[in-house]
């Protein structure tokens, strides 16, 4: 299985910001990176009035938008497919790295982002057996993380994660 990690931690708390800065330093070590984000909410990605969206209100339970650079599928769910489906099912296997958003259950190794400017406490210890690290978000704007972080994570992504 493609070797995952999550990144983990309170809306706000910078986990996004983090995840655009730490792709390409993974990325310029040759790794091809995929992305999975979870979403708590019932997100849309269709807009009203697009082909798409009219055939969803037709009643197609799944649609693809395909062309020649891209493809993504809108499928009608009655329960959510767990993080192991979804791999298995949707990413290549050419990828050498899975960085998830917002998987705060389950068996993955995970890295919390957290900013105490804004939260009282991390969400994990490092007492839980799948949190590697926690990085703290000490900026205000969430803009930029410390350099010497996400080299550490990179590190600790390719000694923990993919060499496993």
């Amino acid at each position: 299985m493609i070797p995952v990690v999550s990144m983990v931690g309170n809306s706000g708390s910078g986990k996004t910001t983090f995840i655009e800065q730490l792709i390409p330093k993974i990325k310029e070590r040759g790794y091809k990176v995929a992305t999975i984000k979870h979403d708590a909410h019932n997100f849309e990605i269709d807009k009203p009035g697009k082909d798409s969206w009219k055939h969803r209100r037709a009643g197609a339970e799944t649609v693809v938008l395909s062309s020649q650079n891209k493809l993504a599928m809108i499928r009608e769910l009655k329960t959510e497919v767990d993080l192991d489906h979804i791999i298995e099912d949707y990413i290549s296997d050419d990828i050498d790295l899975i960085i998830t958003e917002g998987y705060k259950t389950g068996n993955k190794p995970k890295i919390e982002i957290f900013r105490p400017a804004k939260f009282s406490k991390p969400l994990f210890t490092l007492d839980d057996e799948d949190i590697l690290m926690i990085i703290e978000n000490k900026e205000n704007d969430k803009s930029q993380f410390n350099k010497e972080d996400i080299k550490q994570v990179v590190n600790l992504i390719e000694t923990k994660v993919i060499s496993k």
